[in-house]
């Protein structure tokens, strides 16, 4: 497994991230966490690797977008001190251009979110850092909004090969799940996930930090 003994992995990004956690920091008691992927992890992590005395801190914002993860870099990350970083943001760049398409303002465009999201990962001093991509959990690529999240995440894995970070595909994780359930079993509005759509979400990200479900 990738984290080390006594690290801080702060994961950040917007309301699948945030999932009702704890104000201003995401952490403690009585779901400090929040109700998704980010305490399923840290469940995961505190029950396999109990030794290593792992904190996990929830910085999710709901309704964010790159652009607002710029504004809030400086408190919300770096003066947090992380040894490790996720970073998974996207969907309301991408929806705001679809669900309010006349407020132009509000829309986060490509060389927008590629540049923001290059210059984030380039002042982000930290031994581990995990890319996650937006999803659409709509398993028809023509459809505009799940053709658009595709070109997204496509800059995602750009932006993780460039700079040689972890890189998880949670748009592939949800396709192999959409084989053989119906999109509305893991998110009502195709967004916010489900218990079971967090579960992909959260096995995905331990996958690539090579979390070992049989270590005893």
């Amino acid at each position: 497994m990738k984290l080390k003994a006594n690290q801080k992995l702060i994961m950040i990004g917007d309301s699948i991230t945030d999932s009702g956690r704890k104000q201003p920091e995401g952490e403690g008691l009585f779901d400090g966490l929040g109700r998704g992927y980010v305490a399923q992890v840290d469940a995961w992590l505190q029950t396999g690797y109990p030794e290593l005395g792992l904190r996990v801190v929830n910085m999710g914002t709901s309704g964010h977008t790159v652009r607002d993860l710029k504004a809030r870099w400086q408190t919300d990350v770096i003066d947090q001190r992380p040894d490790w970083l996720s970073i998974m943001i996207g969907i309301n760049d991408v929806w705001r251009q679809f669900d309010q398409p006349t407020i132009t303002e509000s829309h986060v465009y490509p060389e927008e979110y590629r540049e923001t999201l290059e210059e984030l990962v380039t002042m982000t001093k930290v031994e581990g850092l995990v890319l996650m991509t937006p999803f659409y959990i709509e398993p028809n690529r023509t459809d505009w909004m799940r053709e658009r999240m595709d070109e997204y995440g496509a800059i995602v894995r750009e932006v993780a090969e460039r700079h040689n970070t972890l890189f998880v595909d949670t748009q592939a994780a949800f396709d192999r799940v959409l084989e053989h359930i119906y999109p509305a079993t893991l998110a009502w509005d195709r967004v916010h996930p489900s218990m079971p759509g967090h579960t992909v979400l959260a096995r995905a990200f331990l996958q690539a930090i090579d979390y070992d479900y049989a270590k005893q």
